[in-house]
């Protein structure tokens, strides 16, 4: 809940949500979508969704501790023309 994740900020636990995003950016350029602020395993994790350049989707998970990202998901945004297989 909102509460907890301020206070894992206050406490030093979690990055703030700015410092997140200047890294993000720097290295995964686009528009973010959504963030989100979860416990997984006893960690704080964002998962950030990024509209990227073309129309590509991107899904990022980040340790909130110290930055560290866990891994990605790119979704090509390229559109579908009729009769292409799905």
């Amino acid at each position: 809940d909102h509460d907890r994740a301020r206070q894992a900020v206050e406490a030093g636990d979690v990055l703030p949500l700015r410092t997140i995003l200047e890294r993000v950016e720097r290295e995964y350029p686009g528009q973010v979508m959504e963030v989100e602020l979860d416990q997984e395993k006893g960690e704080w994790v964002y998962e950030i969704k990024l509209l990227r350049k073309g129309g590509a989707l991107m899904k990022l998970k980040i340790l909130a501790r110290d930055g560290t990202i866990l891994g990605f998901k790119e979704k090509n945004g390229k559109p579908l023309h009729k009769g292409e297989p799905r």
